[in-house]
């Protein structure tokens, strides 16, 4: 086992380059930009700065590098921070070596500019493209317009482009609140090179609410540019205590409009939209 000498030290990009990149593409919810590209090999000559006030230890029976009290990785506009940063590598018979694994303990902070993550636990996997974000009471993320939370974890998926949170999973937008047991978004590149959240699937106790209304059912997928939510099972809305219940129904969070459908025919009378429409009080002159 081998100690590194001052507390700041600096890495060649062969170290966290992978897991920085990546990392630093935190999900948008609702469709804004991402910060940088998705392409964790990208710019593999810039070298990675790590800090940390008690010093790196290179375990080299181990493979690995440790940076502990109040580390910071940095490469280029990425950050990662954390109590404690491990890094893996393995050395190839060639010559050589790669890194493929990092973890963040304790106080994780990812952030680029616009976007920032929070938890308490972070592990990369290099070889399948996949972070994984835990721990403590809520991991959160927050960008420009957006925060999203989940009591379990964010799990970012780089080969799928996909992101997924779990566990009372919670997007808010302005008045705009999504919720469900898990809730994962895809991503897909506009014409501008740009990668972006164009569609977000809620399973399992489903809830909308905006200034006007509260929508709960099943399932629901929320198309980013349209503003509508397609919902199903169980489906029942709340106006001002007017409710209407269904199987199926299309809210447009922009305009507000929501349409809810029965089941069907083959359904019978249990699959009949039924609403109960509550009166003002009207004052009498």
């Amino acid at each position: 086992m081998m100690k590194t000498g001052p507390k700041n030290l600096r890495l060649t990009a062969v170290l966290l380059t992978a897991a920085l990149l990546f990392a630093g593409n935190a999900l948008v919810p609702t469709g804004g930009a991402l910060g940088q590209t998705m392409n964790f090999g990208a710019d593999t000559g810039k070298p990675v700065e790590i800090f940390a006030e008690n010093g790196i230890e290179w375990q080299q029976e181990k493979l690995i590098f440790l940076a502990r009290g109040n580390a910071k990785a940095v490469k280029g506009d990425v950050t990662v921070k954390a109590d404690e940063l491990r890094a893996y590598y393995r050395e190839h018979a060639s010559g050589g070596s790669d890194i493929w694994r990092l973890d963040a303990i304790g106080k994780v902070k990812i952030s680029t500019p616009g976007q920032t993550a929070f938890g308490e636990k972070g592990i990369y996997d290099v070889d399948n493209a996949i972070l994984v974000l835990s721990g403590g009471r809520q991991v959160r993320l927050k960008t420009a317009t957006d925060e999203i939370t989940a009591n379990h974890q964010l799990e970012f998926w780089e080969k799928k482009q996909m992101a997924v949170a779990r566990g009372n999973a919670q997007v808010v937008r302005e008045d705009k609140n999504l919720r469900a047991d898990v809730l994962a978004a895809y991503f897909r590149t506009d014409k501008n090179g740009k990668s972006k959240v164009h569609r977000v699937e809620a399973f399992d106790n489903v809830k909308i609410v905006t200034k006007e209304d509260t929508v709960l059912a099943d399932r629901g997928v929320y198309n980013v540019e349209s503003g509508i939510a397609t919902l199903t099972g169980s489906v029942r809305i709340d106006r001002a205590g007017t409710k209407l219940a269904g199987c199926s129904a299309r809210v447009n969070l922009n305009t507000g409009i929501s349409k809810l459908q029965s089941c069907g025919p083959g359904a019978g009378g249990k699959g009949r939209v039924q609403g109960l429409i509550q009166p003002r009080n009207v004052k009498k002159k």
